[in-house]
């Protein structure tokens, strides 16, 4: 008596069964393989197979990887179509070993798309950040669970800015004529826009309830709480030279009539040539210049004609004032850049439709409602002294009970109530971006 053909579970355990841990890394196969690998390893029987069909989680997940570019992704990269065929070929007569190895290659192949589909989902197609076993070990529960769509959508970032764009693409494509790769060219450009922003957020998730957000390409500061936008104001950030990088942090003080410590790239290079031409701007500017013991100096007795940037050994202020350049009010959150949100005496700047003027500080139009709007926030009524009072006594700090995270973030489009808001590209980082996501050396 004949044995028959190999099972699809022998067959996934002859496969498996073979490969030693650390193979994978080994033999230079990538990351998806490794998952798949760890996914088998276990226990090697089919995932998506009922007897020689396809289980209903199978035409489930087939479904979405189909619809992968409501989230910003390509069903390309998954294999869709190749699985599709796989699956159409399955309904064809074929010899029993052959059909066998047929199910196994499909088995895999959903397998990978599947693993791949979920890590991307959830923190973007840049970075490999889960391990090969945590990833199976996820995907072997949402399987058991038994709303394997529902889970591997809920793997998304759940802060709004994110919800609202992912949302805001799908009803876009629902009204558009066709998936982004079958239509004319500015089509296949306005995804790719969303879809790189979408990136962003899997990249850099936000996980508090209540938060400051700079948007640099908006110049716009949001105060969010509870997935409302609380305050909206207006800023000014870094020029294209100069650019504000994007960070994460938490505002821990405030500062009222601040003195201006002028940074020593501002006054080794832009400063010293004009106190070589004319020292005396600095006392029409209320600033004054202090030597390395930080001693005042008349700026009229230094040679500046025989400084340069590498022998400047000076510092220059600027007391707190209507000239001051921080303006009433600054607030403090560390970070390795010395980047500050701060208060502005050039207010008539906020009118401009492009504010990327700033040295790398982001200036914020009403900045003394964000202040109040602090105290309160801390349970706090006393009330701010206006800003000629607080000039009237040394800078003041205000320390806050409960620091508030904030975010300064780098988002081309964004979403509200549905509608696109789409923002210019000013310095140039979604060129960057999608040559990584879409031209693959």
């Amino acid at each position: 008596m004949h044995p028959g053909p190999p099972t699809v579970a022998q067959l996934l355990r002859a496969r498996f069964d073979s490969v030693t841990p650390g193979q994978s890394a080994r033999s230079g196969q990538n990351h998806r393989a490794a998952a798949v690998q760890a996914f088998y390893k276990p226990v090697a029987i089919p995932a998506w197979l009922v007897g020689d069909s396809l289980s209903h989680p199978a035409q489930e997940v087939l479904a979405l990887l189909a619809r992968a570019w409501v989230y910003g992704l390509q069903p390309a990269d998954y294999g869709v179509a190749s699985l599709l065929s796989l699956r159409d070929s399955l309904a064809m007569p074929a010899p029993a070993t052959a059909r066998q190895l047929q199910l196994v290659r499909y088995e895999v192949s959903l397998t990978d798309a599947v693993l791949a589909f979920a890590h991307d989902l959830k923190h973007g197609r840049r970075h490999r950040v889960r391990q090969p076993a945590e990833a199976a070990a996820q995907l072997r529960a949402a399987l058991a669970g038994g709303a394997l769509s529902a889970t591997l959508l809920a793997s998304q970032p759940a802060n709004p800015e994110y919800r609202q764009l992912q949302l805001a693409l799908a009803q876009w494509l629902a009204q558009a004529p066709g998936p982004p790769d079958s239509v004319v060219a500015h089509h296949r450009l306005r995804f790719e826009r969303i879809a790189l922003n979408l990136e962003r957020w899997r990249a850099e998730p936000i996980a508090e309830s209540e938060y400051l957000l700079v948007n640099i390409p908006a110049f716009e500061l949001l105060v969010m709480g509870h997935d409302t936008v609380k305050r909206r104001a207006r800023v000014i950030v870094g020029k294209p030279a100069t650019p504000t990088p994007t960070l994460r942090s938490r505002i821990k003080y405030f500062t009222l009539a601040p003195v201006w410590n002028v940074p020593y790239s501002i006054a080794s290079q832009e400063m010293l040539p004009r106190l070589q031409d004319d020292p005396s701007f600095l006392a029409a500017s209320d600033l004054a210049v202090y030597d390395g013991r930080h001693q005042r100096r008349n700026p009229r007795t230094i040679a500046w004609s025989e400084v340069t940037e590498q022998t400047f050994k000076y510092t220059i202020q600027q007391d707190a004032g209507p000239r001051n350049v921080l303006g009433n009010v600054v607030f403090h959150f560390p970070n390795p850049y010395l980047v500050y949100l701060h208060d502005t005496p050039e207010r008539y700047l906020f009118a401009q439709a492009n504010r990327a003027l700033s040295h790398g500080c982001i200036r914020v139009e009403r900045p003394r409602e964000l202040a109040a709007w602090l105290l309160r926030r801390e349970g706090n009524p006393t009330p701010l002294p206006t800003a000629a009072q607080a000039r009237q006594s040394p800078p003041q700090e205000v320390l806050l009970r409960r620091p508030l995270p904030i975010f300064i973030r780098y988002a081309t489009v964004t979403a509200e109530n549905g509608h696109l808001r789409f923002f210019r590209d000013i310095y140039g980082q979604d060129q960057v971006l999608r040559e990584a996501l879409y031209c693959p050396k």
